[in-house]
This record gives structure tokens, C-alpha cells and sequence, in this order.
């Protein structure tokens, strides 16, 4: 059988009063959550001015819900885009066109990177922009 809540004890009053402290709590938490985002940000900056990545050495991914976690990477032009720019008049393996867009400038935060190469390649979408040479192997069309 169940035991009674300790909940049942508390008046309204309690309740309320519990239920406050908490919020101001969670207030606090956001504060100091986004002062060390901002300081997160800043370091990703540093790192990749020195020519790190951001994708190796550290944690993963972070707090992901609202308004938190990573901050996605901005780029001048789609994957896709990079994509066919570097693979125009060559043919190359996915690890290779994926190191290669990354040196032409490409920024990604994702572990995964190398896969999402490989859909954007694969995708029906995308069809008329590249050509399957062989297995794993790649140009544009």
C-alpha cells in the first residue's frame, strides 16, 4: 500500500511559500547559466582563432532545451553548397570531401559531421548536384 504524501501535512501556505523559494532559486540558476554561456562562447571564439575545433576534448552536448546548450555554427553559404564547391571537378571519398569543405571554411560543432556529409551527398535532393563515381566516391554533376 502507498504511504501518505508529506505534501498532505503542509498547509496551502507552505506550499506556496516552498513553491516561491524554489522559483527565485531557478531565476538564479538562469542568471548564472548565461554568464557562463557567455563565457563558453567566448573561449569557442579563442579556440578557433588559434585553429582549434570545437569538436574534440571536452564534455559533449551540453544543455540542450530552451535557450540553451550549443550555439549553432554560421556559415556564409549551406553544406550543400560547400559541397559542390569543393568536389567541382574532382572525385573524392566522404571523409575526404568532409575534411576538405572544413578547410575551405566550413564551420560545424557537430561530432557527426562526417555523416551529415554523407546525406547531404546521398540525399534525393541532391541529386542533380552530385554524381556517385563509385562506392564512397563522389563529384559534382
Amino acid at each position: 500500500m502507498a504511504r501518505p504524501s508529506t505534501l498532505a501535512s503542509l498547509s496551502v501556505e507552505d506550499i506556496q511559500r516552498e513553491l516561491k523559494r524554489r522559483q527565485r532559486g531557478a531565476v538564479k540558476l538562469h542568471r548564472k547559466r548565461e554568464k557562463l554561456l557567455k563565457k563558453v562562447a567566448e573561449l569557442e571564439k579563442q579556440i578557433l582563432a588559434v585553429g582549434g575545433t570545437l569538436s574534440g576534448g571536452g564534455g559533449g552536448g551540453g544543455g540542450r532545451g530552451p535557450g540553451g546548450g550549443r550555439k549553432r555554427a554560421k556559415n556564409d553559404s549551406t553544406l550543400v553548397e560547400a559541397l559542390a564547391k569543393v568536389l567541382k571537378g574532382k572525385t573524392m571519398g566522404v571523409t575526404e570531401v568532409a575534411n576538405a569543405v572544413r578547410e575551405a571554411g566550413y564551420v560545424s560543432n557537430s561530432p557527426s559531421f562526417r555523416t551529415i556529409v554523407n546525406q547531404a551527398l546521398i540525399n534525393p535532393k541532391n541529386k542533380s548536384l552530385f554524381k556517385k563515381v563509385a562506392r564512397g566516391q563522389y563529384t559534382a554533376a
